[in-house]
């Protein structure tokens, strides 16, 4: 069966979601999301886009940016290409990380523009990451409000007032407004099959079985839970299933 076609943005704006192959973890510390940020930093200077939003995650990223001198995918490529063979080379694996064909959607309107963005810098908060949007240092939230390093602000905060303080202060406050938006997402909320928890325990525990997790120290073993918990579609319960660990364990982990 042919792939759809991906639909088009007038604007040249996109809001993007790259997500790890059977969703496996893409970042397993601060260097490796330091180095995915270099990469877009890199190739913003080579393919002229602007970025409006992002938001680093364990195993997704949501990316807002506007299409350059070249067609978006063909940015999206040079910057997983570059991203993966960095991974591969640290980790010392083969093959392909991120799923085969990034998501995207147009962003045609300010208004739609700034619900994208107000809903990927609220994802950590959601899936319970952080306690608020200013907390998480791996989006693009504190770059507005301060500690601008590469994500083109201007565009988005003129929107808000011709008035920088002005216009940050009222950034602010509609970033932290709790609202149901509806984007694009990575439609993990249906729950995940034993083996799609089993291959993902093996990943973050580098272990070959889950149940090898028992004989592990409490301080690594309880890190790998809170991961494995954080991930949407996972239970408690299947946890316990597949790893042998009580859920009495993983819920205090």
């Amino acid at each position: 069966m042919s792939r759809q076609a991906r639909e088009k943005s007038q604007s040249g704006i996109y809001h993007i979601i790259l997500r790890g192959i059977n969703k496996q973890i893409l970042f397993e510390d601060d260097e490796d999301r330091e180095r995915f940020i270099g990469c877009l930093q890199l190739y913003k200077s080579v393919s002229q886009y602007a970025v409006y939003g992002y938001c680093l995650m364990d195993n997704h990223v949501h990316l807002l940016i506007k299409e350059g001198l070249e067609a978006i995918g063909q940015t999206m490529k040079r910057i997983g290409v570059s991203y993966v063979a960095w991974h591969n080379r640290k980790y010392n694996r083969c093959g392909h990380l991120f799923q085969d064909r990034f998501k995207s959607e147009p962003v045609e309107t300010d208004e739609y523009l700034l619900t994208v963005l107000r809903y990927i810098q609220q994802n950590p908060v959601e899936s319970g990451q952080a306690a608020n949007v200013q907390s998480y240092q791996w989006s693009s939230y504190n770059e507005y409000i301060g500690w601008h390093k590469f994500v083109d602000i201007d565009f988005v905060l003129a929107m808000f007032s011709s008035k920088p303080e002005e216009a940050i202060s009222r950034f602010k406050i509609f970033m932290k407004e709790q609202a149901a938006d509806i984007c694009l997402d990575i439609d993990e909320r249906a729950k995940l099959t034993d083996q799609e928890v089993k291959f993902i325990i093996q990943q973050y525990g580098d272990v070959a079985m889950p149940a090898d997790l028992q004989n592990i120290g409490k301080v690594k073993r309880d890190e790998l839970l809170r991961k494995v918990k954080r991930i949407e579609g996972v239970s408690t319960r299947q946890i316990a299933r597949i790893t042998g660990i009580s859920q009495t364990i993983i819920a205090k982990a």
